[in-house]
């Protein structure tokens, strides 16, 4: 049947005097069963497959499947899925084009042709995580952080130029331009995707993965999108299918409307609250009901960005009305939006007033209900109202061990300020940042028109907080511009820093060396403020214990009250040029004045923008790359390092070695991190990767982020497991990345004992709890563990992208069984552990793990082995995704 379906529903659509070929799902409807109330997202997929049904990659019980999926909403079954382009961002672009150097290489030394290592789907980068807020506060702190980012990255940007000029198919945005996610939003994403074939046009929806967890953005623009490993991203820019099973679909019903003086970020982060407390890992998230139709796009993409946070794969937003406005506004050609009307009509994608697909599970919310929200201080799903925020902040500071007991607070001198007491909670950064929220007008001119209101009434930033504006997009300063409101800003201090993440990501910079130092000498707990989606521990500043999400006008808002200890709905701000109390809702804008504002975005502004977007400035187009096929890699570089990954590699893979006395590396909690597992943030000078940098003659000045070099195997496998906030149970009361040698005893940096371990010829596993990896779809994640001799993680749970990773880089990613954990097994570390069977593997069986503790008693458990798909195994079974993907091209 498969050919036949297939030829059957291919059909053509007239849209204007332009005909596109496409294949019709109400044929597959009517060959198999009635979709009206098949999810939105589902259909997508159901596309997919159709249009590349093959009888082998796909076949007709993939499409019945999905078909059928109505009766149970849900499906236990594998399908491949290929999406129509990839997104990268420099960070995660920077190792995937390394790894597709490496793979030239490999090639090249196994006698294959190394012009066949190119992408096959196109491929987008935005280089937007290298700007650190270095510079802050003046008028010329966008130009200083930008030519300190350009001196930092040049090697990493000469390697991404040579990447432009030899792979095909991959454009890269230059720096200074905006965040991936952004760009992706007002400019390269289409909603239904078209381009010729064989002399035709040929039309389909939009779908994209790309390498930062936030790529579901895109999803507020009705195309299917998310996050995976850079490993995975390289695999699908390759040809590999994505191997995934059928997902379940959470409904996410909306109704009402927000009520004055609540924004889009109080509504994201009540919906991220609402499900990760309903459990959405690995699922699909559709919103639906009748309160679309009062939710800008903006507001959307502002949802669908957070996904990662509430744990879903995606957060999807069907195509309407509001979707064909925003890409009118974002300068879209006439004939593109009516293709995304008619197509989205034709195949049951259109989102229409009543719908009510079937789903797996359903919530909702009337958005009349949404207050005035924070989140922290560690955890972008822990909610807080803004008046229980100074409450929120005690208990953390509860929580603090090893509290010093400080009779009084340190006394601060900077510059011509008077000096000032700097307390616990006090909040040291404010930033206007990241994808999530700087794509949305509406809250961009709220922050504005705060600020306007706050310098009229003659408040000021306090002289402890480090202020910055980040935004998504040129766009964004062109508007505020435009609205009057960008000196406002800039006399609070948020003055435009970058286009970038910046804060966000940790790119925050430094503190002023007195802050920095009262904050250290006297063991502070204080805090930043930021207007991103994740709060992690660590991640913002190594000095900076509570992280708290916020709309950009309360980041404002926070910057001038200057401490979280303070209900700004009942305590001033500060005092006015006469001394009287001003209160928040004293200078809060009110929502015609927003709208009045917004209503200056224009789509000139987006053609202006948009219109070079891939030349750059001068210094990049001046930069002097080598004209080869294969990399020159440079010996002395500590940025570009040719990988160890292919060392050695065979045309045919060898049989898995099975697991023997292997000594467990670390025991780890309960929603341990990517941030906590990959390299992230500042290099400290005495950590194994600070010692590597100053044994290469770099100076900890140009030390330069984690993220910067993650081209650099040596020093990112030296940074692995070495965050500062985690916590090896292994060895009790030590916060950082160290661990216990076994056979001497030594408490070692977990790099230094892995080395150890590996002259030793010892494997290694990680022992972990619950939510195993959840946040950034970080691959260096993987590739450290890897890379550190870490044959397996035995966990009580993994989030998806990370698992996926593991599998990816040749990691096996176990589950303890029901009831059975670290705790309950009373594990310390000394125990020697046995994995067997690895080469007779089937997906998700129970594998015997056999514990045998230091006073020679032995336990054995049935773990669930988490490879969950045969694609996933053959992965595996070759020692990695890239390895099955060079033997398949040999």
């Amino acid at each position: 049947m498969s050919l036949r379906l297939k030829k059957e529903s291919h059909s053509t659509l007239l849209v204007g005097s332009q005909k596109y070929e496409y294949y019709r799902l109400s044929e597959v409807a009517r060959q198999l069963g009635d979709i009206t109330r098949l999810p939105k997202s589902l259909k997508v997929l159901l596309e997919n497959l159709v249009r590349h049904l093959d009888g082998d990659t796909v076949v007709d019980e993939d499409i019945k499947a999905l078909v059928e999926w109505q009766k149970t909403a849900h499906a236990s079954r594998e399908i491949a899925y290929r999406p129509a382009r990839v997104l990268m961002q420099d960070f995660t672009g920077v190792p995937a084009v390394v790894d597709l150097a490496a793979m030239r290489e490999a090639v090249k030394s196994l006698g294959g042709q190394v012009d066949k290592v190119n992408p096959l789907s196109p491929v987008d980068l935005v280089i937007d995580h290298s700007v650190m807020v270095d510079e802050y506060a003046s008028k010329n702190a966008f130009a200083e952080n930008v030519e300190i980012e350009m001196e930092r990255n040049y090697e990493r940007y000469l390697f991404l130029r040579w990447g432009q000029q030899s792979f095909e198919r991959f454009r890269v945005v230059p720096p200074g331009t905006g965040i991936c996610h952004q760009v992706n939003l007002e400019y390269l994403g289409k909603a239904i995707w078209s381009e010729m074939q064989n002399g035709h046009h040929v039309a389909y929806p939009d779908t994209l993965v790309g390498t930062d967890s936030h790529t579901t953005m895109i999803n507020g623009l009705g195309v299917l999108g998310w996050g995976v490993g850079g490993i995975e991203a390289e695999a699908a820019m390759l040809g590999q299918p994505i191997s995934m099973l059928i997902p379940d679909v959470v409904g996410f019903k909306l109704t009402g409307k927000l009520r004055e003086g609540i924004t889009a970020t109080d509504l994201v982060l009540t919906v991220t609250q609402m499900l990760r407390a309903h459990g959405v890992v690995g699922k699909f998230v559709e919103f639906y009901g009748d309160g679309l139709a009062s939710l800008p796009l903006a507001d959307r993409a502002t949802i669908a960005n957070m996904s990662p946070e509430y744990g879903a794969t995606c957060g999807f937003f069907p195509i309407d009305d509001i979707t064909l406005d925003y890409l009118r506004l974002t300068g879209r050609e006439e004939q593109e939006i009516a293709l995304v009307e008619a197509y989205s009509k034709e195949q049951g994608l259109w989102r229409h007033t009543g719908d009510e697909p079937i789903f797996t599970s359903t919530l909702s919310l009337d958005m009349g209900t949404v207050e005035a929200s924070l989140a922290g201080p560690k955890r972008p799903q822990d909610r807080v109202n803004l008046p229980s925020v100074p409450k929120a902040f005690k208990a953390a500071v509860d929580l603090e061990t090893n509290k010093k007991s400080l009779v009084q607070f340190p006394q601060v001198k900077i510059d011509d300020y008077p000096a000032f007491e700097l307390t616990d909670g006090a909040v040291v950064i404010a930033a206007i940042t990241s994808c999530t929220n700087t794509s949305n007008p509406n809250v961009l001119m709220a922050a504005g028109l705060l600020a306007k209101n706050a310098v009229e009434k003659g408040l000021q930033r306090k002289p402890w907080v480090k202020s910055s504006l980040a935004p998504g997009s040129k766009v964004v300063t062109d508007y505020l511009n435009l609205a009057g409101l960008t000196p406002y800003l800039d006399k609070l201090g948020f003055n435009l820093v970058g286009y970038g993440c910046t804060t966000c990501i940790g790119n925050s910079g430094p503190l002023l060396a007195p802050i920095e130092s009262a904050i250290k000498d006297n063991d502070l707990t204080i805090a930043a403020v930021l207007s991103g989606n994740r709060n992690f521990e660590g991640r913002i500043h190594p000095l900076v214990k509570t992280n708290w999400l916020a709309s950009p006008p309360l980041v404002v808002a926070y910057a001038l009250s200057g401490n979280m200890n303070i209900d700004l709905t009942k305590e001033p701000l500060g005092k006015d040029k006469q001394g009287a109390p001003v209160y928040l809702k004293d200078i809060w804008p009110d929502s015609k004045a927003i709208a009045d504002a917004v209503e200056k975005v224009k789509t000139e502004m987006f053609h202006k923008e948009y219109s070079a977007v891939f030349e750059g400035d001068e210094t990049w187009k001046s930069l002097q790359i080598q004209d080869t096929p294969v990399y020159d890699w440079q010996p002395d570089s500590t940025y570009i390092r040719h990988p160890p990954f292919f060392e050695g590699m065979s045309k045919v893979p060898a049989p898995i070695k099975d697991i023997h006395q292997a000594s467990i590396l670390a025991i780890l909690g309960d929603s341990v991190t990517t941030d906590h597992i990959s390299p992230a943030g500042n290099i400290k000078e005495d950590s194994p990767a600070g010692r590597y940098l100053r044994e290469h003659g770099v100076e900890p000045k140009d030390f330069n982020s984690y993220g910067s070099r993650r081209g650099n195997h040596e020093v990112m496998m030296r940074g692995t497991f070495a965050n500062i906030r985690i916590r090896n149970e292994m060895v009790p009361g030590v916060e950082g990345g160290f661990t216990k040698h076994i056979p001497t005893g030594e408490t070692l940096a977990i790099y230094d004992a892995a080395m150890r371990y590996q002259q030793e010829d010892t494997p290694l596993v990680i022992i972990a709890g619950s939510e195993y990896g959840s946040g950034s779809s970080r691959d260096w994640a993987a590739k450290g563990t890897r890379l550190l001799g870490v044959r397996a993680v035995i966990a009580g749970s993994f989030e998806r992208i990370h698992r996926s990773n593991l599998i990816g880089m040749g990691v096996l990613p176990l589950e303890f069984p029901k009831g059975v954990s670290r705790q309950t097994l009373g594990l310390k570390g000394d125990e020697k552990i046995e994995i067997t069977g690895l080469n007779a593997l089937i997906p998700s069986q129970d594998i015997a793990v056999n514990i045998t503790f230091a006073d020679n008693r032995t336990e054995t458990i049935m773990a669930r082995c988490r490879i969950d798909t045969q694609t996933e195994l053959a992965y595996f079974q070759h020692g990695g995704i890239l390895h099955y993907v060079i033997r398949n091209m040999l």
